[in-house]
């Protein structure tokens, strides 16, 4: 059952339940040698799937996995464009009350960047780097932001 979200109880469920997040990958194949992906998702208990699948209505983009681990289910937008077309206006229009509001707005900067494409000029992405690791302060991360740095840095561009 999809049900029909009010736009205000989407931006609650995300400051209770969603998360912002940048992520990077070492590419070689990439002039810059990283790969940014930043995505929004909301996880909940598999009870809930229907909220999740309004989320997905509301947006009108993203998907919803499921993860038997926890037996919850993730809906999550990691298209660029949707999340700086759909996601981010939403976010900018009815906007996060929370201390997760100050890390939106750093993700809405990274979006940004990324859609525009500056993510493949190293000085951009340096800033991309610095905004990303300035949020979430206690998420997990692949990589240390001075080994990022140090990789871009070693990059013949």
């Amino acid at each position: 059952m999809t049900i029909r979200l009010h736009p205000w109880y989407v931006t609650g469920l995300a400051e209770g339940e969603g998360s912002f997040t940048v992520s990077f990958n070492r590419r070689a194949r990439l002039t810059v040698g990283i790969e940014t992906k930043p995505s929004f998702s909301v996880t909940l208990h598999q009870r809930d799937l229907g909220v999740l699948k309004g989320l997905r209505a509301f947006f009108k983009c993203g998907g919803i996995r499921y993860s038997r681990s926890d037996r919850t289910y993730k809906y999550e937008v990691r298209s660029v464009a949707d999340l700086a077309r759909k996601v981010v206006p939403h976010f900018e229009q009815y906007p996060l009350a929370g201390a997760k509001g100050d890390d939106f707005q750093k993700f809405a900067e990274i979006v940004r960047l990324v859609h525009a494409k500056h993510h493949l000029n190293p000085d951009h992405l340096r800033h991309i780097i610095e905004l990303a690791y300035s949020m979430n302060p206690s998420g997990k991360r692949r990589y240390a932001k001075d080994d990022l740095l140090r990789l871009l840095g070693e990059m013949k561009v």
